[in-house]
């Protein structure tokens, strides 16, 4: 199983404690934790030397975050200042109006109602700080330190993000906390106000609520629970919004050339992205490149390596667009083969990459895929964009749980789907409407159409690849109609050299067929292209030095091509 929760963070007082103290059972549950390989973070508001008083265990977790996110301590290291030490003239001025309070490395503790003297004397000295409030407590911090704060430094430091993180809390202060991780969890004697906006409340008060929470991890990792704030956004069907779970759904999209799959799977790609969840994007044909969020490797003169793909995954916040540009077709399956399981061994330490982006996936993984044999049944968060789904390994297919299908034959895609994988598949036998899709899910075991939701920002193709670049086996190729010529155009800039000198005859023969706006659609995968080829194509018996400047002038309207090279406009 791919286990998406990989650490537990918890409040102390009210939480994980009752009375300050922790029960004898709720040390043994957070024990089993620890053997499971998940990792224990404490976030409380006290100071660091109180808590180690009153809960000797503290070093069951791997960092102890105190001072209400202003301190953190590992096991047998000193204290970590987050922030900045109080000003020494701040607790002069509560000393001289009689306020008590207890003063931490960060903190300033009190209690109601010296929250309102605490007030006046920061307004009169012109201090950036906050006040935040915790059952009674007072705490004086600087301005935006809190438990979110102080989890995030902690999750840094153990090489994990929030989205592998449950966290438990129970007072105001914890309403960070508990925003800041993939699911957040109130115990039943927590206040109202952060019930409301838990994920998950439990039915046990604070340790016995703990314990419940744990159970669930070592059991099937929380897998019943999937919080609708994280969910992926795909569209609107008839019924309402529809989404996927960013935990555990292998998505196919798949659709024709010009379909608008690759404008589809970008916005799922965007949406992962802007939720922070880290990305390993296999990127052969380089359609990607400039993805905002995303940091390029390789290009079509450089190959990056396996171990470079593995090093920038190691960073939490990196997610690597990787270009195969450089390799030829028939070894970039072994690319991903290598890859994989490397991938797998960092989800299995960390939980990420969340998701594999895979385009062009019929021939990253083509019938026969070398390790289909190895393939994991549960292989994390997995996208897959195609124009041939019957074409991808049966195995592959098999793990996917959800299938878009968009274009026209969106029906006659998904059945395509259906067949290779060997589902019995089911639903409306075509969309409804031009600009819709079609979802299937495992779960429900339908498909549904619904109106795909569209990326903030368009899609942008990798267009110096297909002005100066290498299509490989996608080359054009002039014949003319008696086959006598074998003249190759690997890009644009190759094939307006070659259109300006063939023969008339070979010329007009490729315009007839329709050749030049199936290439442009096909190869170089821009369907506006293509249309005003295919416009040109309609007068295929007009002077064919027309037809060539027509055609080279709507090239030059999407691309700059220069004989030293060529680059986007």
């Amino acid at each position: 199983m791919s286990v998406r929760y990989h650490a537990l963070a918890t409040d102390y007082d009210g939480t994980l404690a009752t009375a300050a103290r922790v029960g004898a059972e709720t040390v043994a549950a957070l024990t089993r934790l620890r053997a499971s390989g998940r990792r224990l973070v404490l976030v409380t508001g006290r100071i660091f030397s109180d808590l180690a008083q009153v809960f000797p265990e503290h070093a069951l977790f791997d960092v102890v975050v105190a001072e209400n996110g202003g301190v953190s301590c590992r096991p047998g290291a000193a204290e970590r200042l987050l922030a900045e030490a109080p000003s020494p003239a701040l607790a002069k001025a509560l000393r001289a109006r009689g306020v008590p309070f207890d003063q931490g490395r960060v903190v300033i503790a009190t209690r109601e109602p010296h929250d309102v003297t605490v007030l006046e004397v920061i307004r009169e000295l012109g201090l950036e700080l906050d006040v935040i409030f915790n059952k009674g407590a007072v705490m004086v911090l600087p301005s935006g330190v809190n438990k979110r704060t102080g989890l995030e430094a902690a999750l840094a430091e153990l090489g994990l993000t929030a989205h592998e993180v449950v966290a438990l809390g129970d007072a105001e202060n914890d309403h960070t906390l508990l925003a800041g991780a993939e699911l957040g969890v109130a115990v039943e004697n927590a206040l109202p106000a952060l019930k409301e906006r838990a994920d998950l409340v439990t039915r046990g008060a604070s340790g016995a609520g703990v314990e419940e929470v744990i159970a669930g991890l070592l059991a099937d990792d929380l897998a019943g629970l999937d919080p609708p704030r994280h969910r992926v956004a795909l569209g609107e069907g008839a019924a309402g919004a529809l989404s996927v779970s960013p935990a555990g759904t292998r998505l196919l999209v798949a659709g024709t050339s010009g379909s608008g799959k690759s404008t589809f799977a970008s916005g799922v790609l965007e949406k992962l992205v802007e939720k922070g969840y880290q990305v390993c994007l296999v990127d052969p044909e380089g359609d990607f490149e400039g993805f905002q969020g995303l940091t390029p490797l390789g290009s079509a003169e450089r190959t990056p390596s396996v171990e470079e793909v593995v090093a920038l995954l190691a960073e939490p916040g990196i997610s690597p667009a990787v270009s195969l540009l450089g390799l030829p077709l028939r070894d970039r399956p072994r690319f991903l083969t290598e890859l994989w399981p490397k991938l797998q061994q960092l989800r299995a330490r960390s939980g990420r990459p969340h998701w594999l982006v895979v385009d062009e996936a019929h021939h990253m993984f083509p019938r026969a895929f070398d390790s289909s044999a190895a393939l994991p049944r549960d292989p994390g968060g997995l996208l897959l964009v195609t124009v041939h789904p019957d074409r991808l390994e049966p195995e592959v297919l098999r793990t996917v749980n959800a299938a878009v299908a968009v274009g026209e034959g969106a029906a006659a895609t998904l059945s395509a789907f259906f067949r290779s994988a060997g589902l019995p598949g089911g639903g409306p036998a075509e969309t409804q409407a031009p600009e819709q899709a079609l979802l299937w899910t495992a779960r429900s075991g339908e498909t549904v159409a619904f109106r795909p939701a569209q990326p903030r920002a368009a899609h942008q193709r990798h267009r110096r690849k297909y002005a100066s670049g290498d299509v490989h086996e996608k080359a054009f190729r002039f014949r003319g109609p008696d086959g006598r010529l074998d003249l190759r155009a690997q890009n644009l800039e190759l094939f307006l050299q070659l259109a300006d000198g063939v023969d008339d005859e070979t010329w007009r023969f490729h315009l007839e067929n329709g050749d030049y706006s199936r290439w442009f659609r096909e190869a170089i995968k821009d369907e506006e292209l293509a249309r005003d080829a295919a416009e040109v194509e309609r007068s295929a018996g007009g002077d064919p030095r027309d037809t060539r400047k027509r055609l080279r002038e709507a090239v030059e309207r999407r691309y700059v091509v220069e004989d030293a090279g060529a680059v986007a406009r």
